[in-house]
């Protein structure tokens, strides 16, 4: 089959690779579109430890059941060739504390598609039958795609313990920033400001209802300060993972607020921990999700509450080394690649 592999840093190539082998509980799906994630474009870079060249990226997916594994009925009866399909590339164990309780991406032993397991960009990837889901008929396959990353924005806003009194901050208007400003206003957040350097991206953000900064034009802090009269916002969350982004976060946080770091562009930060202790703000780290913000995160996207339209770019996979590099340098009014195979390479 196809591929796009990566070979190390900004190296990608286009290759001929072995359609995946079937557990007896693994199901084959033909890719109908896979995106890019920003951990991924960090991974590209050589900047992911858990990205090891050579590696086929992509966990953010839709298509068609392919195949299936000789033991699929006796986990999942209901699937079937052809059934329109997207999965959770997250593949834990079931059995930990962590799964048991429900926190599936905490799971001891969890393998996620693109880092530890062959991921989508290709023309099969094969996943466990068990997060494996069937979508309803009004669900596009573009938008089944995009279930991934709006999952990450759910447990960002179930971290960040939204009420309709809340006052938000999102850095960075990347897809998770954009997905969880559409998760904080599905938990009824009263207001949200937005920052990102990219004039398009925030001309997004402000059609969603979003208020918006530039921080190339004004500090970010600043500008969060005046336009709470100085109070800060309840709940900040940093999409992006720079030093610079989440020490704005801390900074913009009121006393007593909530920080959520969900970008994972840098390893490492220097944060100003006595501003944090003697202001009691709380800090958590976000990490994907567990299955039922996977399932909410579907589910939303079927009732049309999350999703996109504006900014959405369908791509050749063999255009994908072309679309990291364009997306790490000046992506403009777009917001999510979702690469696919054209009809030649099928």
């Amino acid at each position: 089959m196809i591929a796009l592999v990566y070979e190390g840093p900004r190296r990608m190539e286009i290759r001929e690779v072995d359609v995946p082998s079937l557990g007896a509980a693994d199901v084959l799906i033909e890719v109908a579109y896979s995106g890019i994630c920003g951990s991924e474009l960090s991974g590209y870079l050589g900047k992911n430890s858990l990205r090891k060249p050579p590696l086929i990226f992509g966990h953010e997916f839709s298509g068609r059941i392919a195949g299936l594994g000789e033991g699929v009925g006796d986990v999942r009866p209901e699937l079937r060739i052809g059934d329109r399909v997207t999965a959770n590339p997250l593949v834990t164990c079931g059995t930990c504390r962590y799964c048991a309780a429900g926190a599936e991406q905490l799971c001891t032993d969890r393998k996620l598609l693109s880092a530890s397991l062959p991921g989508s960009n290709a023309k099969y990837v094969a996943v466990p039958a068990r997060f494996v889901y069937r979508l309803p008929d009004s669900v596009p396959l573009e938008q089944a795609a995009l279930t991934e990353p709006i999952a990450c924005a759910a447990r960002a806003a179930d971290l960040g313990r939204v009420t309709p009194d809340t006052d938000a901050l999102i850095v960075g208007m990347g897809p998770i920033g954009i997905f969880t400003l559409q998760a904080l206003q599905i938990h009824g957040a009263r207001r949200i400001l937005v920052a990102d350097t990219n004039a398009e991206r925030l001309a997004f953000a402000r059609a969603m209802g979003a208020e918006t900064i530039n921080p190339l034009e004004t500090d970010t802090v600043e500008a969060v300060k005046l336009l709470t009269d100085g109070a800060g916002v309840g709940l900040a969350i940093d999409a992006v993972g720079a030093a610079t982004t989440r020490n704005a976060c801390v900074h913009s946080a009121a006393a007593g607020g909530t920080v959520v770091f969900v970008g994972l562009h840098e390893a490492d930060s220097q944060l100003p921990v006595n501003h944090i202790v003697r202001n009691e703000i709380h800090c958590v780290g976000s990490f994907a999700y567990a299955s039922s913000h996977f399932e909410t995160a579907l589910q939303w996207v079927a009732e049309g509450r999350a999703g996109l339209s504006a900014g959405l770019v369908k791509a050749p996979l063999r255009d994908g080394p072309a679309w990291y590099e364009r997306l790490l340098g000046q992506p403009g009014a777009v917001a999510k690649v979702l690469l696919t195979l054209s009809e030649e390479e099928l």
